[in-house]
């Protein structure tokens, strides 16, 4: 299981570079749903979603086809993706603020959430059964994307949402 977590944080990795460009490249709702729609702070949270739980799906196939017993589940999955959004979130906005936008801090960060949320996930698979964990986690992860969903169409005018490339907020129109 351990192998496959930093696996996890690798593949987890790369496919946020991958994400950053499918709205650019596929430009729909659910692309834009999914994946940065611009290069506001709020929008690259998607990143850490997306990629977490695309990796999700290839592990959980992976425990399937080998077997492995795991506990939590999807649960896990989406209690870690939400930390490491507020995580991010918590650590990357006040260094943003005191100097300015850094790509390499940006990236750094990314890569020390990945390690974060594999962790976590790590021990809450290896837990005991909660009882209705995944449910729980399917309902976190469908509201997590209503969120993200809504506040990638109608964001609030503050700095988190605004793209200080592109001098706009949300989703260009």
């Amino acid at each position: 299981m351990k192998k496959i977590k930093i696996i996890g944080i690798i593949i987890s990795f790369i496919l946020s570079f991958i994400l950053h460009f499918l709205y650019n490249i596929f430009p729909n709702f659910i692309t834009s749903i999914i994946a940065p729609v611009n290069e506001s702070i709020w929008e690259h949270m998607k990143l850490i979603i997306t990629s977490n739980l695309i990796f999700g799906i290839i592990e959980y196939i992976i425990y399937k086809k080998k077997e492995i017993k795991v506990n939590n589940f999807i649960f896990s999955y989406a209690i870690s993706s939400v930390i490491g959004i507020l995580l991010y979130l918590i650590i990357y906005i006040p260094l943003d603020e005191i100097f300015g936008h850094s790509l390499i801090v940006a990236i750094i960060l990314l890569l020390i959430i990945f390690i974060i949320i594999n962790i976590i996930d790590y021990y809450l698979i290896n837990y005991k059964e909660i009882k209705h964990s995944n449910i729980v986690g399917i309902l976190l992860i469908i509201f997590t994307y209503i969120i993200f969903g809504y506040l990638t169409y109608y964001p609030p005018h503050i700095n988190l949402f605004y793209d200080r490339n592109n001098l706009y907020y949300g989703i260009k129109k």
